[in-house]
C-alpha cells in the first residue's frame, strides 16, 4: 500500500526513555535501570486510567506523578534539586544514534513528516531541539490538543487531520507495541519499530511491517511513499 506521510511516536521511538536511568543511578547507586523502568511503566499506566476515568492533566503532570510512584517504590527520597534534575532529563531524552540520518534522508525524499505524542509541545520542543532534530519535522502533535492520551481514537485522529488525508495513507510509527495496536484498530498503516526484540502483544491485531531501527524505518516508508 502507497503511503502519504509518516507520524512518528516520540517517546521510546525517537527518543530513549530509558536513558534517564544514567541520572537517576548516579543520584541512587545501583537503583537507576529499575527507576527508569518503573517511572516509564507507571507513566503509560497513568496515562490510559486518566484516559478511561476522563480525569485528564497533561504529560508533564503524569511524568512527574510517574517519578514520585518510582521513587517510593524503590525506597529512595530525592530531594527537591534532585527531582527537578530528573524530571529536566526528560526534557533532554538522548536521541537513538541513527534518527537524524534516517529524518534528514526522509525530509530530502520530500516526505511529509509529523510527531504525533502523548507529550506536550514543550516538553516535545525540548526534546526535539535537545536531540538536534528541530526543523525536520512538519508537524508535531500533542494530544494536549484533544485533551486523551493514546490510544484513545481522537488522539490518533490528530493525524489524518493535519496531513488531510485518510489514516490509511499515513505509515504510524511506534516502538511502542500497544501504541501500534491501537494505531492499526484506527486504521493507520503501521510499522512496529521493535527496538527491544519484544514478543508481539496479544490482542489479535498485527502491525504491516516491523523493524530494528529507524533505518528500517525509513527503507520501507521510501519504498512506499507515493509523493
Amino acid at each position: 500500500m502507497p503511503i502519504k506521510a509518516i507520524a512518528f511516536d516520540a517517546y521510546g521511538t525517537l527518543l530513549d526513555v530509558y536513558s534517564v536511568g544514567a541520572l537517576a543511578e548516579e543520584f541512587f547507586p545501583g537503583k537507576g535501570a529499575d527507576i527508569a523502568v518503573t517511572w516509564r511503566d507507571k507513566q503509560i499506566e497513568y496515562t490510559r486510567l486518566r484516559t478511561m476515568c476522563d480525569r485528564y492533566t497533561d504529560f508533564w503532570q503524569v511524568t512527574g506523578d510517574g517519578l514520585d510512584y518510582a521513587c517510593a517504590l524503590h525506597g529512595v527520597a530525592p530531594t527537591a534539586q534532585q527531582r527537578a534534575a530528573l524530571m529536566g532529563a526528560y526534557e533532554k531524552l538522548t536521541a537513538f544514534d541513527e534518527n537524524h540520518a534516517q529524518l534528514t534522508r526522509l525530509k530530502a525524499a520530500g516526505v511529509p513528516m509529523a510527531i504525533l505524542s502523548n507529550g506536550t509541545r514543550a516538553m516535545i520542543d525540548s526534546a526535539l531541539e535537545a536531540a538536534g532534530l528541530d526543523g525536520l519535522l512538519d508537524h508535531v502533535l500533542s494530544v494536549d490538543t484533544v485533551g486523551k492520551f493514546k490510544t484513545a481514537p481522537e488522539a490518533y485522529q490528530m493525524g489524518p487531520d493535519a496531513f488531510g488525508c485518510d489514516a490509511s495513507d499515513i505509515l504510524f510509527v511506534s516502538s511502542n507495541c500497544w501504541d501500534i495496536c491501537g494505531a492499526t484498530w484506527f486504521g493507520y498503516h503501521t510499522i512496529w519499530l521493535n527496538r527491544y526484540g519484544l514478543p508481539m502483544e496479544r490482542l489479535g491485531v498485527e502491525p504491516m511491517a516491523r523493524g530494528k531501527s529507524l533505518k528500517d524505518v525509513a527503507d520501507y516508508a521510501l519504498a512506499s511513499f507515493s509523493g
